[in-house]
């Protein structure tokens, strides 16, 4: 990790590489500038160097550490940018606009701000705007529940300092009279997930239904990680697009939750310079709510499965998400389903297992699965 962290320095938190241009990079001028006049050589013994490869300049912020205020900036500048003066009620009188969305000058109007507040806000001083404020905006720029909550996960980063230091969080532990209440739904696929996408714990239907997943050596295994890193996750999810614009958008808006996580910024850091599709994705700055819905997979044996998914915060457990897959009954689906589970209890009679990191124990035949 490392080494791909060395690699991932370039890229920034929000998406964007540094502030100069390849003409700053290359030494290269498109206008006109004083250049350093050239001087003759001057005389004198020459000191070698020490024969090592020098150490890169630093090119832009590091996603090793969170700039809240352009965080801030490129949230709402994305969200003022996709509300239309018609959507908004604002006159336009025929003049020409150079802009997709709003003008700062119109947010603030609708707010009910000066067009100066307002601009140092969206610039990402946030560290003194009220709540009320904020919810102004918040109506102004027509906020959804997620990104109006973003908003103010934006603006508590802000007020607690916006360079605190990375910190690595203490690996997340799934209490056991969670993994029983897991193995106790033998109908349903039932995980435990946290903000970075971990599955920490899984149900033995769940571990039949995400054998793709959970394919991967890597532990823990990772949704996120898997959708696009993956080459299997594109005939998973027979609507990758959605599942991947969704993947991103629940790290996003962990992100904004937890800006100081160590482990949630080395994993934007990896996908982010291993994948476009994340990378774009990212720097589209959405945020989501997934607390139910329906999904489609298509699993390498049962085939074609509609579920649908209702995902729960355990509030006695800060930080952990209990998701549940069912299938309508009497439909196909809940067939299949039924079928994985059978299997499920005839592979999970060899396995040895330790639930809460999904590692098989030593002496357990390969990885519990029959092949």
């Amino acid at each position: 990790m490392g080494a791909l962290r060395d690699h991932a320095r370039p890229l920034t938190f929000g998406g964007v590489q540094g502030r100069h241009g390849a003409a700053a990079i290359s030494g290269t001028s498109t206008g006109t500038s004083e250049g350093t006049p050239v001087r003759a050589c001057v005389a004198g013994p020459v000191y070698p160097g020490p024969d090592r490869t020098p150490l890169p300049r630093a090119g832009g912020r590091s996603v090793d550490r969170v700039d809240n205020r352009t965080e801030v900036r490129e949230f709402l500048t994305t969200r003022r940018a996709k509300i239309t003066p018609d959507q908004a009620g604002v006159p336009l009188y025929g003049q020409r606009r150079r802009v997709p969305g709003l003008r700062r000058e119109e947010v603030a109007q609708l707010v009910g701000l000066s067009t100066d507040y307002y601009t140092r806000l969206e610039k990402g001083n946030l560290r003194g705007a009220s709540d009320s404020a904020l919810d102004a905006i918040a109506r102004a720029l027509q906020l959804d529940d997620a990104e109006r909550a973003h908003l103010h996960d934006l603006t508590r980063a802000a007020r607690a300092g916006a360079r605190e230091p990375r910190r690595r969080a203490q690996p997340q532990q799934v209490r056991p009279s969670l993994q029983h209440m897991l193995d106790a739904m033998t109908t349903a696929v039932a995980f435990i997930r946290n903000g970075r996408l971990d599955i920490l714990a899984i149900n033995p239907l769940g571990r039949a239904f995400y054998t793709p997943v959970l394919d991967s050596p890597a532990r823990p295994a990772n949704l996120a990680r898997y959708c696009f890193l993956d080459p299997s996750a594109e005939d998973f999810y027979p609507d990758w697009a959605d599942a991947a614009d969704t993947t991103v958008a629940l790290l996003r808006t962990e992100a904004g939750r937890d800006a100081y996580n160590r482990a949630l910024t080395d994993l934007v850091g990896e996908l982010a310079t291993r994948s476009d599709a994340f990378r774009t994705r990212w720097a589209a700055h959405d945020v989501r709510l997934h607390h139910t819905g329906v999904k489609r997979f298509r699993h390498p044996i049962a085939g074609d499965l509609t579920v649908g998914f209702n995902a729960t915060e355990l509030p006695a457990d800060p930080g952990l998400t209990l998701t549940v897959y069912t299938a309508e009954p009497s439909s196909e689906s809940a067939e299949k389903l039924t079928l994985l589970a059978s299997w499920a209890v005839t592979a999970e009679q060899p396995r040895t297992t330790s639930p809460a990191c999904l590692c098989p124990i030593e002496g357990a035949p390969g990885n519990g699965w029959p092949r």
